[in-house]
């Protein structure tokens, strides 16, 4: 904690813990068998409801009195668990290998899909449509189970899970699970990448922080020649090269994929089995995508912990980024580049650290805007890199003027809401199209459409 750092009253707050594991053969199919058994409730609570939906369906078809239809069903997780103990013996004769909270994990999945399925139909609950749920598949379904109760807990090197026991570590856990400063609330396990992990979910009493600079206020740019630029209303800009994992791994990915389809691989259609070539060519091949994936979130999180500890204001801009996605040239570095991923690690860690967050309206203009005396020009290429104003003479690099002019908004922000809550106003504004995070857990309001001009490349 900084020297100058304000200390206010501890209060608890949510956490979580994430290790790798380094379970033995025994443990690994232990902690599958799991994760099997959570998708197995999960698929036939599911089976339940589309059941008793069909059946009401066709009763309404025939003109059955509402009355007389088959009984609609409660889709809260008290209400499945309740009937998946009645039926487990015969569904799951196996069902007592495992902890009776891999049934609960697969049950509580399908309470929160079908949930936000209904909300998302009544108009509750913001963002994209949530579709109905679909059965879980043996092959394509994330392997992951949920324990809330039994033994959890953590020791030097070990987890300790329910009827699966003391499963070791790839590291030494942080102090706080072994001191019991920080109460487990939950643990998750979850196969992604070639191996398992753990997560746990803590209660732990936290110091409220500040920043380093708690009247600092910075732009970030993001773009895809450099990650990201940094820059306050007046002084010099910090670059932040793009380190581009992904395209660095590209011709050794080629050769592996090469590799891979020449050896006899797995066909479902004919049940033709993969060789062990094949089994060989291809980890090799996942093993370079599992060491980009790491290599990004260590970039990224390293971006914006440092952002976040230094600057009491953090500016960014709402970007479209499934919009420009569907753009095929961009589409690979914009994805390597994880613009939605910065964003959200921002919103969370300017919380813990003390500062705020200010999410710029899609439709402001930072790149077209001049910093210096504030015009804004009618049209600005993507291939122009260079901001020249005709106005006062101003000549930048555009995503330095687009961090100066992000950085101003925050001028603005104070108590600031966007303009036109519904996003339906689209023109171009120089001041107040701000949406500000303050508090933790605050939401972050999102208004309008993406312009083709807002991202930097």
């Amino acid at each position: 904690m900084p020297e100058d750092a304000v200390v206010l009253d501890n209060y608890p707050r949510l956490r979580a813990y994430k290790y790798a594991l380094n379970p033995t053969p025994r443990q690994a199919r232990f902690l599958d068998g799991h994760c099997g058994a959570a998708r197995k409730a999960f698929n036939w609570g599911l089976g339940w409801v589309r059941a008793v939906m069909d059946q009401r369906a066709a009763e309404a078809s025939y003109g059955v009195p509402t009355e007389l239809m088959t009984p609609s069903i409660s889709w809260s997780m008290y209400s499945f668990r309740r009937a998946w103990n009645q039926v487990k013996a015969s569904v799951a004769p196996w069902w007592a290998e495992y902890s009776k909270e891999a049934y609960s994990s697969g049950l509580t999945q399908l309470a929160a899909a079908l949930k936000n399925w209904r909300d998302s139909r009544t108009g509750r609950r913001r963002g994209p449509a949530t579709g109905f749920p679909q059965f879980k598949s043996k092959r394509k379904a994330v392997k992951s189970c949920r324990f809330t109760t039994g033994a959890i807990g953590c020791e030097e090197r070990y987890a300790v899970l329910p009827r699966i026991g003391r499963v070791r570590l790839h590291e030494t856990p942080a102090a706080e699970l072994l001191d019991g400063t920080a109460r487990i609330m939950a643990a998750t396990i979850r196969f992604e990448r070639g191996r398992w992990f753990v997560s746990f979910t803590v209660e732990q009493d936290t110091s409220e922080r500040a920043p380093n600079r708690p009247d600092a206020v910075v732009g970030v740019d993001l773009g895809i020649k450099s990650l990201a630029v940094l820059a306050g209303p007046d002084g010099a800009p910090q670059m932040i090269p793009n380190p581009q994992h992904l395209e660095a791994s590209l011709r050794k990915l080629g050769k592996l994929s090469r590799r891979v389809s020449r050896r006899v691989g797995p066909d479902r259609r004919s049940g033709r089995v993969p060789s062990k070539r094949w089994r060989r060519a291809n980890a090799q091949r996942n093993r370079i995508h599992h060491r980009v994936a790491y290599q990004r979130a260590d970039a990224l999180h390293k971006l914006t912990t440092a952002v976040a500890r230094e600057y009491g204001t953090v500016v960014v801009e709402d970007l479209n980024v499934d919009g420009m996605l569907k753009n095929r040239r961009l589409a690979r570095r914009i994805g390597d580049a994880s613009f939605g991923e910065i964003r959200r690690q921002l919103a969370y860690k300017t919380a813990w650290s003390g500062g705020r967050l200010v999410v710029a309206d899609r439709w402001f203009p930072s790149s077209k805007t001049c910093s210096n005396c504030g015009v804004v020009k009618a049209k600005l290429l993507l291939s122009e890199r260079e901001y020249s104003c005709v106005s006062c003479g101003l000549v930048m690099d555009r995503d330095e003027n687009a961090a100066r002019n992000l950085a101003a908004l925050a001028v603005a922000a104070s108590g600031a809401e966007t303009l036109n809550g519904r996003g339906a106003d689209q023109k171009s504004r120089v001041a107040g199209q701000v949406a500000v995070n303050r508090l933790p857990g605050s939401p972050v309001h999102e208004t309008g459409t993406a312009s083709p001009e807002a991202v930097s490349v």
